[in-house]
């Protein structure tokens, strides 16, 4: 009797070794699958919805940090055009990443509400990843500290992100050490309050926008850093909606004040000179 050809293949699959690596072994799957822990007592079914999305965002910044430390290397050694790659990256996940807090949604204001007390105190606030990300790109405020008071392993993180050079940093080093005229400080603090410093970075970026041919690989690479700035400003705005959506203007469940400070945090730019530039043109 002639085997069907789908017969051949899994024959076949019996034939491997039970010490060879497998998907599952590779990606540690049933680990994964088993970090999905309801608070809730009967578990509620939306809970389930609400940790995955989360641990899927966690999921990302920890490959956002990987791609931004890389980036932020390759700046240092001049490498523009492979810098540039990673920060596209970086930007492409977080395309996928503000369509994906819609998916909460699809729970109920009520349906939530029955789970939600369950969470406290736990809060966004504490996303020690979501910290790092900013504290690299240049957003970096010591109050944030306060919220890892008692985890000092994760408060140390962000100590020394503070200490380290952020994305900001190597890239004013970068145009630097490629000869451009810059001031020696050029902190946001010394952009915000010195109009010679202001004057002078923004002469500078002035020439990437008036004439990107010139420097297209610098252009390139200024603009995904403007793309990062975008799109996280439009996660934290898609963020907004979402809470006020499910519900409305409530108290976090951390202490904040829920809607009305993700709102205030929607302004926030880790290159304020990118966009001004614009404004000089």
């Amino acid at each position: 009797m002639t085997k069907k050809p789908n017969e051949d293949f899994l024959s076949s699959l019996t034939s491997y070794s039970t010490s060879q690596l497998t998907y599952n072994d590779y990606l540690k799957v049933p680990e994964l699958l088993s970090l999905q822990r309801p608070q809730s007592e009967p578990a509620h079914h939306d809970e389930m919805l609400f940790i995955i999305i989360h641990q899927a965002y966690e999921l990302w910044f920890k490959l956002i940090l990987h791609e931004m430390e890389t980036a932020l290397e390759l700046m240092e050694q001049k490498n523009i055009l492979r810098a540039n790659h990673f920060m596209t990256r970086v930007v492409e996940i977080f395309r996928i990443l503000i369509p994906q807090i819609h998916i909460l949604e699809t729970m109920t204001p009520a349906e939530f509400l029955q789970f939600r007390g369950k969470l406290n105190p736990a809060s966004g606030f504490q996303s020690i990843q979501f910290r790092e990300v900013e504290f690299l790109a240049g957003l970096r405020d010591e109050r944030y500290l306060a919220f890892f008071k008692d985890r000092p392993e994760m408060r140390e993180r962000l100590i020394q992100r503070m200490k380290e050079p952020s994305l900001r940093d190597a890239y004013y080093k970068m145009l630097k050490g490629l000869g451009f005229d810059l001031p020696e400080d050029t902190s946001l603090e010394a952009f915000n309050t010195k109009p010679e410093v202001r004057e002078k970075i923004l002469a500078t970026l002035s020439m990437f926008y008036r004439y990107p041919e010139k420097q297209m690989p610098l252009y390139l690479l200024t603009e995904s850093l403007v793309d990062l700035d975008e799109h996280l400003a439009l996660w934290r705005d898609h963020h907004v909606r979402v809470v006020e959506r499910i519900i409305g203007f409530k108290t976090g469940t951390g202490g904040s004040s829920g809607a009305s400070y993700l709102q205030s945090t929607t302004r926030k730019q880790c290159f304020p000179c990118l966009w001004q530039v614009r404004t000089v043109l």
